[in-house]
């Protein structure tokens, strides 16, 4: 191991706190948040899957901004349940939400850095976040469903995102602003649903 002193781990602190600045919803966030320690999750084989996935999505026609790489983010009270997912990686039926699509068949995770949570944050509170490397691939929008009738992943796509407000509005509720920023990612191949979409990949956990 290394010392969080070294130059490697402050850089990857620098590195990840600039991604986790240049991915929030609001801008007040910048001065909200303080991180102390960035851990490299360094998982060959999500890796390689990842790449695999690109490689199978370029080979399909994909379009390079199909496949470019972005990231996407995961919150966890405890640092046992934010290492659990880099070693198990993103599964089904993890997630609560359900109104992107079925949590059976895909994964939920967030496109904002400062809101991960369907409950805003308070003072004094902390978590790990998880930055994953997400290649999103396809994005259909679908309409929110609230129903239990849920809404099923789309062939020939790989990601739901809700329907686009550009502008969300200050007074939405953290709660709605949460859900509308979800990614619901899946990987659906001969009909049926991978239990862990290739396409995110734990990167750094903060």
């Amino acid at each position: 191991g290394f010392h969080p002193e070294s130059e490697e781990s402050s850089s990857l602190l620098q590195t990840a706190v600039s991604v986790l600045q240049s991915s929030y919803l609001d801008s007040t966030s910048q001065d909200g948040f303080q991180y102390s320690q960035a851990i490299l999750v360094e998982n060959d084989v999500f890796l390689s899957e990842l790449k695999a996935f690109a490689q199978a999505k370029e080979a399909a026609g994909y379009s390079q901004k199909e496949l470019e790489e972005t990231f996407a983010f995961l919150l966890f009270d405890n640092e046992e349940e934010a290492k659990e997912v880099c070693q198990t990686g993103l599964r089904v039926n993890s997630s609560s939400i359900s109104m992107l699509g079925d949590p059976a068949k895909g994964v939920y995770i967030s496109k904002y850095a400062d809101c991960l949570h369907p409950r805003p944050w308070y003072h004094g509170k902390s978590g790990y976040i998880v930055i994953c490397k997400l290649i999103k691939g396809k994005v259909k929008v679908v309409s929110e469903n609230y129903t239990t009738s849920y809404t099923c992943p789309s062939p020939g796509y790989d990601c739901h995102i809700a329907m686009s407000r550009n502008n969300i509005p200050s007074k939405t509720s953290h709660c709605q602003a949460f859900e509308q920023s979800q990614y619901y990612v899946y990987e659906v191949s001969d009909g049926s649903t991978a239990e862990r979409p290739r396409q995110i990949c734990p990167y750094i956990v903060i």
